[in-house]
């Protein structure tokens, strides 16, 4: 039997499954939102290592441009200052 995921095993997955099943929604709302906190801070990580010198506005406007794409960032945000691109 193939499982989702490459590194689980099948009796792993199928417990794994079987507690997502049971589990309160409000509860898999938190671990959600856990998860995007989790993306969020390793976006900003990475941007912080490519931009060391970058200001927490511009690193926020280029997590823009990573969460949204840039064509809908622009839209929203405005362009980056020249000096930035």
């Amino acid at each position: 039997m193939r499982t989702l995921a490459a590194d689980t095993s099948p009796a792993s997955e199928q417990i794994e499954l079987e507690l997502l099943r049971h589990m309160p929604a409000w509860r898999k709302l938190q671990l959600t939102a856990a998860m995007n906190r989790m993306v969020r801070t390793l976006a900003l990580r990475g941007l912080r290592r490519r931009y060391p010198t970058a200001s927490e506005a511009e690193l926020c406007r280029r997590l823009a441009d990573l969460q949204l794409g840039p064509q809908l960032a622009l839209r929203v945000y405005g362009p980056l200052p020249p000096e930035l691109e």
